[in-house]
């Protein structure tokens, strides 16, 4: 079993659904992991409850959406989770140790029993605030990000997201212990 957990970029939801849709047709099965943000928030790109409903007829379990719900990971093994998108606010936390969410918790628990974490980031400050923190989770064991690029180098100077299609290839290099490069496209 997997993981694959889901942090507000709203915008990249639909990129971060083909590539788990991609996942799953190889035969995964996956456990779909929420944050509270993605839970409750309905954007212009998906209703909340519509998001909901598709991740759940994709992966065809629950989702755990809570910190209480998470914490297990640390004693139920997945094989590697997924953080696609990851917002440079959890990316921070992550770096941090900071667990008050069920997608940071899922990270924690994972983690602790080394296990692998694949990071597709999202985030608007990535080249600015939360460039340290991508600096301190590149240099952790068993952490690999998925390859990224700027998004808008003049409206968003400071943006990067990762190339969800990258997501498959990324899994593969992380399964065989090395960081899918370059790392910024």
């Amino acid at each position: 079993m997997i993981g694959y957990a889901f942090c507000g970029s709203f915008c990249t939801l639909s990129d971060s659904l083909a590539a788990l849709e991609k996942i799953i047709d190889t035969g995964a099965e996956v456990q779909p992991i929420v944050s509270e943000n993605v839970w409750n928030t309905d954007t212009r790109f998906f209703a909340a409850s519509d998001f909901r409903r598709r991740v759940r007829e994709l992966c065809g379990r629950e989702i755990v959406s809570t910190s209480v719900a998470a914490e297990p990971f640390g004693q139920k093994r997945l094989e590697y989770l997924v953080i696609a998108p990851c917002t440079g606010n959890t990316l921070a936390k992550l770096a941090c140790g900071i667990t008050d969410t069920a997608v940071t918790m899922a990270a924690k628990a994972h983690l602790r029993c080394d296990g692998d974490l694949l990071i597709a980031l999202a985030s608007n400050d990535a080249m600015s605030q939360n460039l340290k923190s991508i600096a301190t989770l590149l240099t952790r064991k068993s952490v690999y990000m998925v390859p990224m690029r700027q998004d808008n180098p003049v409206g968003k100077p400071h943006s990067l997201v990762a190339d969800f299609t990258m997501i498959p290839d990324a899994i593969k290099a992380m399964k065989e212990g090395r960081q899918l490069r370059p790392l910024f496209l």
